[in-house]
């Protein structure tokens, strides 16, 4: 018998386990379906249940519908700060990464260290000194603090969509050359083509961190009209009589609203994650 082939009762228990991790892992989300499901009646009593016993679908319209929660305006705020915020990681990120992977400059290896270097620096590092630097140009209480850092571009993102770069020939940016076309042209009509499954990573990795972002909201935004859907789940959360429940049930469809479109987003963009991992492994084996 073969040591690498593997029978069919070592493939059921294997699946057997696989199935119940993932059930494990599933069961909090199922929980958290069940609460945002409950009657108010039964978030007054905490008599919450794994599986749902009710389906009290009106707290998904209440959310939207009620003034004093206002989570439609949560919602736009956090898709106007993650849709910009992609913009510009996509934008800035693959300009600079395509400069260090092509141009040819004196220090260009230098200036690239440098600026992975800047991962080694905490966030807390340098939090007070963009706070003061936001302050003195007028930015406090506005999306601009969450906004334009991106269109500067991150390390960790250039870093990935370089060696991605470099893996393409360079033959292709001779023919372009050959046709006319200049270092701006043959970024955007060679390159950008080309890097669509790491351009689609960066756009997920992106999202992610700014739709579930907590902290920079936080330190930049006074104004509940102004907040993403993260300060709105904790606003929800807030009660104004002290000894109070808060109403879990709301708390939990927005946090619903919160985790789906994360889901879906690594869901349907998974695929282009593995064919940008499966280019960069064809690539570096030639």
């Amino acid at each position: 018998m073969r040591a690498d082939k593997v029978t069919l009762k070592e493939k059921t228990v294997l699946y057997i386990i696989m199935t119940g991790f993932g059930l494990l892992l599933f069961a909090p989300f199922v929980y958290m379906i069940s609460i945002s499901l409950a009657t108010p009646a039964t978030n007054a009593k905490m008599a919450f249940s794994l599986i749902p016993r009710d389906f009290h679908w009106q707290n998904y319209v209440k959310v939207f519908t009620d003034s004093d929660i206002n989570l439609g305006r949560f919602l736009l705020n956090s898709v106007i700060i993650s849709t910009f915020a992609i913009l510009g990681q996509i934008f800035s990120s693959s300009l600079i990464a395509y400069g260090f992977a092509r141009l040819r400059a004196r220090g260009k290896k230098v200036l690239f260290m440098v600026v992975l270097s800047t991962m080694m620096i905490p966030a807390q590092v340098t939090m007070i000194p963009q706070f003061i630097i936001f302050r003195y140009l007028g930015w406090i209480n506005t999306m601009l603090p969450l906004i334009v850092p991106n269109f500067f571009g991150g390390a960790f993102n250039i870093f990935l969509i370089r060696q991605f770069i470099s893996r393409i020939p360079n033959t292709l940016d001779e023919a372009a050359k050959i046709d006319g076309l200049g270092y701006f042209g043959i970024y955007s009509r060679i390159i950008l083509p080309l890097i669509k499954p790491i351009i689609a990573t960066v756009a997920i990795f992106t999202f992610t961190w700014n739709w579930g972002w907590f902290m920079g909201p936080l330190i930049y935004l006074n104004d509940i009209e102004k907040m993403p859907l993260a300060l709105g789940i904790n606003i929800l959360n807030s009660t104004s009589n002290v000894g109070a429940t808060p109403d879990w049930n709301l708390v939990m469809v927005a946090s619903m609203l919160l985790t789906i479109p994360m889901i879906l987003l690594f869901f349907f963009g998974q695929k282009y994650m593995f064919e940008a991992n499966i280019t960069g492994a064809n690539s570096s084996a030639k």
